[in-house]
């Protein structure tokens, strides 16, 4: 290796370690300033919540009621001991208590002995603790680590970069966005501040800071502005008023310094949902455009061009559907349920909820849309470095 090839590996490896120290002090940064005055995860809204492990089922109690001489409803009281996991009381076997109720539609399954539960204080006087939910973290977290080193397989040290870069994003999105927004931050702002942090630090980590990564980030923010003013538009226009469901009016009556802004948690949530499906585009044009010009003798900026367009006119159906798809299977349920119960489809495709999931598809694809030609445009300008022997 001569001293150009070192010195050029050199800032490599100087800049990979930049990128990995800079996004980490963004990220302190970013929670520092997002959670100044935010209260709600303060002891004083603290509550008691041990991981214990079922040892022993103490009584099973079957009681009737009813509501009417019709209908008779049956309620469960399971007392059960168990040891906890965590916590001040690690070790210690306490008792607990789960209880079904036959008019709830939603009951956890019985516990057994060998589970393992999530135990809430319901009264501090009493010290007695109630079954709250099972533990599924410890699965999903089995699951995760298989995902990581399937990545870590077939992408060698871009697999690790790719761990690297979601860890950011994730971050980006728990730890900074989501506490600015219950402390009353812009959420316009935040949401594109993350975007953008999420966008620049991804294509940095995963391709470098190369003609290509620009080219993408170009391409794939622009994309993501454009949704982002189309969703600004067509709030506006269609008279949004942000209520979707009873988990919206829930965050209305949060403890917040402000209130916050249902409309903007909309345009948060079409941006952030876009912006995998934007990503993924840019990459592809931006990657694809760059191994045409390396196998390419004299590419010239024409030619890129309208490559880069016809591999997006390719990629688009999958993509469009990709992100139509994912909106409509996250939403299924409800959508079963509107279409179940409302007497017209008229009523039906007027309801803010289904309105607000056919928004976020099409402005979402409006973004795919963009992103494409511009995306093709920069990688076409920046991947040629003299212009086409024909244009004057």
């Amino acid at each position: 290796m001569d001293n150009n090839q070192k010195r050029k590996s050199l800032k490599s490896v100087l800049l990979y370690v930049t990128v990995i120290v800079v996004s980490a002090l963004l990220l302190i940064i970013g929670n520092r300033i997002a959670t100044t005055n935010l209260d709600l995860f303060s002891e004083e809204f603290a509550q008691d919540v041990l991981k214990a492990k079922v040892l022993e089922i103490e009584s099973r109690d079957v009681n009737s009621y009813s509501l009417d001489e019709t209908v008779s409803i049956e309620s469960i009281d399971i007392t059960f001991r168990a040891k906890v996991l965590n916590g001040y009381l690690k070790d210690e076997v306490i008792s607990a208590t789960q209880s079904i109720d036959g008019f709830i539609a939603k009951n956890a399954a019985e516990v057994e002995v060998g589970d393992k539960v999530l135990l809430v204080l319901a009264d501090p006087d009493e010290f007695s603790w109630y079954f709250m939910e099972y533990v599924r973290s410890d699965k999903l977290i089995i699951l995760a680590i298989c995902f990581v080193l399937a990545l870590f397989f077939y992408g060698r040290f871009k697999g690790v970069n790719t761990i690297l870069s979601l860890a950011y994003t994730c971050g980006a999105v728990f730890f900074v966005f989501i506490p600015a927004i219950l402390s009353g931050k812009n959420i316009y702002l935040w949401t594109i501040l993350v975007c953008i942090y999420s966008v620049l630090t991804t294509y940095i980590l995963v391709i470098g800071f190369t003609k290509k990564s620009v080219a993408a980030a170009i391409g794939c923010l622009s994309g993501i502005l454009l949704t982002g003013l189309l969703t600004v538009v067509m709030d506006k226009v269609l008279e949004l008023s942000g209520i979707l469901d009873e988990d919206s009016v829930y965050l209305t009556y949060l403890p917040t310094e402000n209130p916050i802004d249902l409309r903007a948690i909309i345009f948060a949530a079409i941006l952030i949902g876009a912006m995998g499906a934007i990503m993924d585009v840019s990459m592809s044009i931006a990657s694809s455009l760059w191994e045409i010009k390396e196998e390419s003798a004299s590419p010239t900026r024409g030619s890129l061009f309208k490559s880069g367009m016809n591999i997006g006119r390719d990629v688009l159906g999958t993509m469009a559907n990709t992100l139509i798809l994912a909106y409509i299977g996250s939403s299924l349920s409800v959508v079963l349920l509107l279409s179940v119960y409302s007497s017209s489809v008229l009523y039906l495709f007027n309801r803010e909820m289904i309105v607000v999931e056919i928004l976020q598809s099409l402005v979402g694809s409006f973004g795919l849309l963009f992103a494409m030609p511009l995306t093709s445009l920069v990688s076409a300008f920046l991947y040629t470095e003299k212009k086409d022997p024909y244009q004057k």
